[in-house]
């Protein structure tokens, strides 16, 4: 079966997706993220559900009903764009990120320097550096590279 992305509006988004999407958070965070440790992996883990519950629009890639990615988006910027490990280099990201295009518009994203893979995926696809800052968006020591669009 071919790979569907379906939107969910916040009404939507059932207890059962959120976890769903939590546990592929997760496994996704253990693989492309090495820069974080255990705590901070369980740390931010707590704010993921509110994170998928609050971002205005949230599009999951299916297939047989299985979540394989997500992503979210405020405004024009791309908040969030997670695959299970399995599916990365499966050109997955990309579609999704089409899909994040066309749909919403998008034309920026943060990423963390520390995830060089992220960053040379959304180079791939046309993002350029727009500033880069020394912490994360709550004061972490992990640099963040705050892209545009071309």
């Amino acid at each position: 079966m071919t790979p569907k992305i379906k939107s969910y509006p916040p009404a939507a988004r059932t207890d059962a997706l959120v976890d769903a999407l939590t546990v592929l958070w997760e496994a996704s965070v253990r693989e492309t993220h090495g820069f974080l440790t255990e705590n901070d992996i369980v740390s931010l883990r707590a704010y993921v559900p509110q994170a998928l519950r609050a971002v205005p629009c949230l599009a999951v890639l299916h297939e047989d009903g299985k979540p394989l990615g997500f992503l979210g988006v405020d405004g024009q910027r791309l908040e969030m764009l997670f695959l299970h490990p399995r599916e990365i280099g499966r050109g997955f990201g990309r579609l999704l990120a089409e899909y994040a295009f066309s749909q919403y518009g998008v034309n920026a994203v943060c990423v963390n320097e520390q995830n060089p893979r992220a960053a040379a995926f959304y180079r791939r696809l046309g993002f350029v550096l727009d500033r880069r800052t020394e912490q994360d968006e709550q004061g972490r020591p992990f640099p963040l590279l705050y892209l545009k669009k071309r």
